[in-house]
């Protein structure tokens, strides 16, 4: 089945029994994930959750082939990403990581930089497709000459996910998004990735430890604890009513901002 044929809430991203085992300094083989299942939907933000070193970002590393699974499958639009060229399949899967990377130059030459990647004529400022993401991600057009590395963190943050949306993507995959951004710009991104989720009809899969983010954005939530998959379901309905003793001392846990990503 195509992407054509598929339906609206027919997923985009499928995880089938996937694992992953890799060997500790001692020569022992040690399981970061185990047999993990799920799908991401379009127009959806799906939520992974858990302690630290639980495995949520080595789990989302996998969906853009930054890392590899020992076993199972992932899908995207039913067919394997194994047999996706990377290249290809990060422009169609794109992710922003945790700590703002900006190029050297201004930002108009970071949301350029895609394009000389792939050896594209880079749009001007003008152009329909900068203007596009600007609006996405609520940054003015003032702010194309500003040199990039100048800019506030929640500032730089956004220019990495206009970089990301410039492309087109069908997923969006996010690496604790707001580690270093105070409460009010996590605020401000929090209302621009559902936005953006539901404008450009995305699945968006965002690993945090921010409770305040997964409470409100997330559509799907996951709570990951060493390598397995504990919890799922509809967010607010699982953080209101965790099933788990795990999850229930996980959400009680004081000083959660502070925790490094996994």
């Amino acid at each position: 089945m195509n992407q054509q044929q598929k339906s609206g809430n027919d997923p985009i991203v499928e995880l089938i029994d996937v694992g992953v085992t890799k060997l500790s300094p001692t020569g022992q083989n040690v399981v970061i994930l185990d047999r993990i299942s799920f799908a991401a939907r379009p127009g959806e933000i799906t939520g992974i959750i858990g302690p630290s070193g639980s495995g949520k970002s080595t789990l989302i590393r996998l969906i853009n082939r930054l890392d590899e699974p020992s076993e199972g499958r992932i899908l995207l639009n039913d067919e394997n990403i194994s047999a996706i060229d990377p290249l290809l399949l990060r422009q169609k899967v794109a992710m922003v990581l945790q700590k703002p990377f900006m190029f050297e130059g201004t930002l108009l030459d970071n949301l350029q930089r895609p394009f000389l990647f792939r050896n594209l004529t880079p749009p001007s400022d003008e152009s329909i497709e900068i203007t596009r993401v600007l609006e996405l991600v609520q940054l003015s057009t003032e702010m194309l000459v500003r040199d990039a590395r100048s800019l506030s963190g929640g500032e730089q943050q956004r220019v990495n996910l206009a970089r990301a949306l410039i492309s087109h993507p069908q997923v969006l995959l996010l690496d604790e998004p707001t580690s270093s951004l105070d409460r009010p710009a996590t605020a401000r991104l929090a209302t621009t990735l559902h936005n953006i989720c539901s404008s450009e009809h995305l699945a968006i899969i965002v690993v945090t430890h921010d409770l305040y983010l997964a409470e409100h954005i997330v559509d799907h939530l996951i709570y990951l604890e060493q390598g397995k998959i504990m919890e799922e379901g509809a967010g607010t309905q699982i953080l209101a009513k965790p099933q788990t003793a795990a999850f229930r001392s996980f959400l009680t846990e004081p000083d959660r901002n502070k925790e490094p990503s996994s």
